[in-house]
C-alpha cells in the first residue's frame, strides 16, 4: 500500500499567482517581516514600482509556500542561492519539520505573473511567459534554438500562431535549464524538443553534458495568453500526479490534480 509520505514524494506541485492576488501594501507589510535581508536590498534596487512589485510578491510566495509545505516559518526560511543565482532551500541540521529529507522549488515570473514549482526528491524547473508581449524580442529568441526547432518555427508565418511556437520552446528551454540549475549559461541550441501541434512533448534531445536524460515535461495554459512549463527529472516505474493551485496560498486549498506526462523520448 502507497503512503501518504509516498505519494507526497512523487507529487509535483506547482503555484500560479498573479500579482492582483495581493494589495500593493499588503506585499510589502509581508516582505517586511519576511525576507531576508539579501531579498529586501534586492527589491529596494529597482527603477520601476512594478518590477519591484513583481520581486516582492514572487518572493513572499515562495517564503509561504515552503512554510505550508515544510513547516518552518517565514521569516526562518534560510535561503542560498549558487553561483549561477539558483536559489535552494537550506534544510535544518535535524530535517525539515514535516518530513522529509529532501526538497526543491524553483520560481519564475513574468508580466504580472508568477510561478513556483516544488518537488520533494529530484529537480524541478518552471517558466511562464506572457504572449501579449507584442514582437518584442521574438526574432531574437528563436535564433537562439537548434536548427530543427528554427526550422519548426519558421513553418508558421509571422503573427500569432508562430509567436505561441517561439514561445512554447522558450519556456520548455528555460524550465529544462533552470533545473538542472544553469540558466541561460547552457546553450539553447546545444539540445531541442520534438512539440505536438496543439500542447505536449513528443521529443527531447538533450545536451551531450546530460547523464539523467530522462525528463518529464508539462505544458499549461493557467489563463488565456499566458503559457508555463514544467521539468522534473522521471523516476522509472512512477506515475507522478500535479497539483496546481491558483492564488496567493494564505491556507491549503484543494488542488487542480493534472497527470504528468511520462518521460519523453528521444527526438529523432
Amino acid at each position: 500500500m502507497t503512503t501518504a509520505v509516498e505519494t507526497a514524494a512523487r507529487t509535483v506541485k506547482l503555484w500560479f499567482c498573479p500579482n492582483d492576488e495581493l494589495a500593493p501594501g499588503t506585499a510589502a507589510t509581508l516582505a517586511a517581516h519576511w525576507l531576508d535581508e539579501h531579498e529586501r536590498e534586492t527589491a529596494g534596487q529597482f527603477l520601476f514600482e512594478r518590477d519591484r512589485r513583481q520581486y516582492l510578491v514572487s518572493h513572499v510566495l515562495v517564503r509561504r509556500v515552503l512554510a505550508l509545505e515544510c513547516g518552518i516559518p517565514e521569516s526562518e526560511s534560510i535561503i542560498w542561492r549558487s553561483s549561477r543565482g539558483r536559489p535552494f532551500l537550506q534544510k535544518p541540521a535535524g530535517g525539515l519539520p514535516r518530513g522529509g529529507a529532501e526538497l526543491d522549488f524553483n520560481l519564475s515570473h513574468a508580466g504580472g505573473y508568477n510561478l513556483l514549482g516544488l518537488v520533494r526528491r529530484n529537480r524541478i524547473g518552471v517558466d511562464v511567459e506572457r504572449l501579449d508581449r507584442g514582437h518584442q524580442g521574438f526574432d531574437t529568441v528563436a535564433e537562439t534554438f537548434a536548427p530543427e526547432e528554427r526550422r519548426w518555427v519558421a513553418r508558421r508565418g509571422p503573427g500569432r500562431a508562430r509567436d505561441v511556437r517561439i514561445l512554447r520552446l522558450w519556456t520548455l528551454k528555460e524550465a529544462y535549464s533552470k533545473a538542472r540549475g544553469l540558466g541561460l549559461g547552457l546553450a539553447f541550441d546545444t539540445f531541442s524538443f520534438e512539440l505536438a501541434e496543439d500542447r505536449g512533448v513528443l521529443g527531447f534531445r538533450p545536451p551531450d553534458d546530460d547523464v539523467a536524460r530522462r525528463w518529464r515535461f508539462l505544458e499549461l495554459e493557467p489563463v488565456p495568453g499566458v503559457l508555463a512549463a514544467v521539468a522534473v527529472l522521471a523516476d522509472d516505474g512512477e506515475e507522478p500526479a500535479l497539483e496546481l493551485r491558483h492564488g496567493f496560498p494564505w491556507a491549503r486549498s484543494a488542488p487542480q490534480v493534472l497527470a504528468v506526462p511520462g518521460p519523453a523520448r528521444a527526438a529523432r
